[in-house]
């Protein structure tokens, strides 16, 4: 699915996501549902600051918002900072401890590709336990592109997914994840991402599609049999509350707590 063409086109799909009428998103935005509907239809050209508004109260991510900006002809207002950067040592210092305070359980930090950014070492074990050949990660560092998935090594045959009691439940819902964040944004590395998994084997055809019925996982449930025993646990994710950068805003923070 391509992107829609215009800043009118853009603004609907986004308004129409959050099931907001116009005259709702008038009403939060204290705009006349008149002028959002001329906006949409293109009658009206939005200044770069009531595109700035009524992206805030439809919760638009930055990364969308400079979308909106540059389809409106303005220049994009949120800056994407690399992770090298050292404008961000102070919040991946940040990202280090909570990882470090952690142990002995597993946490991680990921993009919005999914890919690893940092990792603990009781993640980097249980890769060890789980895979025949993991990849080469130390712990607490940033890693360097190309990163390791998260998802790939969840659903590679030769990887965690031997382990998983549950695969298919934890797979069904990550996938969904996928195309939710499909539906912000048309991403090509999202689409190969998805394309890649539904590729694997004992994937069913039916998860080419969402399911509308599942909802997002607040606490998403594991299962996995490590030699013989079972172990039981669910991960949270969190983000970095309200960053004003891209990258900040993307990145993911994952934590596994013992459910037993």
């Amino acid at each position: 699915m391509s992107r829609p063409a215009g800043v009118g086109p853009l603004l609907r799909r986004w308004r129409e996501s959050r099931h907001l009428s116009q005259l709702a998103l008038g009403l939060e935005a204290d705009v006349s549902s008149r002028h959002i509907s001329f906006i949409e239809t293109g009658r009206a050209a939005p200044s770069r600051a009531m595109l700035l508004t009524l992206s805030s109260v439809l919760d638009v991510p930055l990364r969308e918002r400079n979308v909106l900006l540059e389809a409106a002809g303005f220049a994009p207002c949120f800056r994407e900072t690399r992770l090298d950067d050292p404008r961000l040592r102070h919040v991946l210092t940040a990202v280090e401890l909570i990882l470090r305070q952690h142990e002995p359980r597993s946490a991680i930090a990921f993009d919005r590709h999914w890919d690893l950014v940092m990792v603990n070492a009781a993640f980097v074990h249980l890769l060890g336990l789980t895979m025949d050949e993991p990849p080469v990660m130390t712990p607490f560092t940033i890693t360097t592109p190309p990163r390791p998935n998260l998802l790939h090594l969840l659903f590679r045959p030769d990887g965690m997914r031997r382990y998983h009691v549950n695969w298919d439940t934890i797979a069904r819902s990550l996938l969904n994840d996928v195309h939710r964040a499909l539906g912000r944004s048309r991403d090509p590395a999202l689409e190969a991402l998805l394309a890649d998994l539904l590729a694997y084997p004992g994937v069913p055809a039916s998860w080419r599609e969402p399911d509308l019925d599942l909802l997002p996982a607040v606490a998403l449930p594991f299962e996995m049999n490590l030699g013989g025993t079972l172990a039981r646990f669910f991960s949270t994710i969190t983000t970095l509350g309200k960053p004003q950068d891209v990258t900040l805003e993307e990145l993911h923070i994952e934590t596994f707590f013992p459910a037993d």
